[in-house]
């Protein structure tokens, strides 16, 4: 991990509500329904699960019979997804997601919300990712990003890199977090260079949608 996540796991959903001004509900909403157009239950992959907010929506979004592993590196985090999820049926285990403990062709849909960017090696992960998905399965990939737009670029940059660090950083008691958090966002690669690498992990359908002006974006792919 870039950082130790565990050491914010306990401020991370009601930071991230601030720094979107609650915009990544909505997000997340709309890749959940992206993600699940079948009247049949699923075999359910959530990778960089966090504090379960996707792995959330997902099952809630689900049909009955419908099973959900969620996977993450930091241990805090899972605690707090776990509680999130009491009662529902779901798997969590600490696990890297460049190298998935599951057999090829596992799972029906495999999610990631707003943790591709912190892979060490990206096409790694998504190449495994393909791999654990069953042949005629969905991809669905939610991060955030950086506005195409010159103008709105400018004062993302000056939100993400001035504001965030010092509110957030606050807030958390751990600066170090999100300064990383900005840096992050802003070297990872637009949809032009992303598509080509889903492409190469062997997805042949690869479709992008911009939220909110392209701070978030959304990848479905099969």
């Amino acid at each position: 991990m870039p950082f130790d996540f565990d050491k914010i796991a306990r401020s991370y959903d009601s930071l991230n509500r601030l720094m979107t001004a609650g915009l990544d509900i909505l997000w997340r909403r709309r890749a959940v329904r992206a993600a699940i157009d079948t009247a049949r239950p699923l075999q359910v992959l959530d990778v960089a699960a966090g504090t379960g907010d996707m792995a959330l929506s997902v099952l809630r979004r689900s049909k009955p019979g419908t099973r959900l592993t969620a996977i993450d590196l930091s241990e805090e985090m899972l605690a707090i997804a776990r509680r999130k999820l009491r009662g529902r049926t779901a798997e969590f285990l600490i696990a890297d997601a460049e190298r998935l403990p599951f057999p090829d062709g596992s799972f029906d849909l495999v999610t990631v919300a707003f943790g591709v960017r912190n892979f060490a090696h990206l096409q790694q992960g998504l190449d495994e990712m393909r791999r654990v998905l069953r042949p005629g399965g969905r991809f669905v990939m939610l991060e955030l990003s950086a506005p195409d737009n010159p103008l709105l670029l400018a004062l993302y940059k000056l939100y993400a890199c001035r504001i965030i660090p010092s509110v957030c950083g606050l807030l958390s008691r751990n600066r170090k977090a999100y300064e990383y958090l900005p840096a992050s966002i802003l070297r990872f690669p637009k949809p032009a260079r992303l598509t080509p690498m889903l492409r190469a992990a062997g997805f042949e359908a690869v479709a992008h949608r911009a939220f909110t002006f392209g701070v978030c974006r959304m990848y479905v792919c099969s």
